[in-house]
């Protein structure tokens, strides 16, 4: 059977939750009228591939960087300094931030979608 490991999780996380935002809104604007309020994205939401690539190609590199800051933290031979520390919770503090900012989002969308 297969298991993922530990270490990927939390960026499988995030580009499940980046994905259920992507298609979420691109439901929302294909369907029921909505607007892209993002204004960086708004000026291509009506590209529904181009929209799609740029969405889901932000969220793989989010996840990304979030795999490269823990293999790069992690590969500190001494673990116990107070820069080690404080980088380690401030990878966590962020990741925390993401998934709450991911979760707010998807909610908005589910509920532009339902209302």
């Amino acid at each position: 059977m297969y298991s993922i490991k530990t270490a990927l999780l939390p960026s499988f996380i995030l580009v499940l939750m980046g994905t259920f935002d992507c298609i979420t809104t691109v439901i929302g604007l294909v369907y029921f009228g909505a607007v892209e309020q993002n204004p960086v994205m708004a000026g291509i939401a009506s590209n529904i591939p181009l929209f799609t690539v740029i969405k889901l190609s932000a969220t793989c590199c989010i996840a990304g960087t979030y795999i490269l800051a823990n293999k790069i933290l992690n590969s500190s031979s001494d673990k116990t300094t107070k820069g080690f520390r404080y980088s380690s919770v401030l990878i966590k503090t962020t990741y925390i931030g993401l998934v709450i900012f991911f979760a707010i989002v998807v909610i908005n969308n589910l509920f532009v979608l339902l209302v």
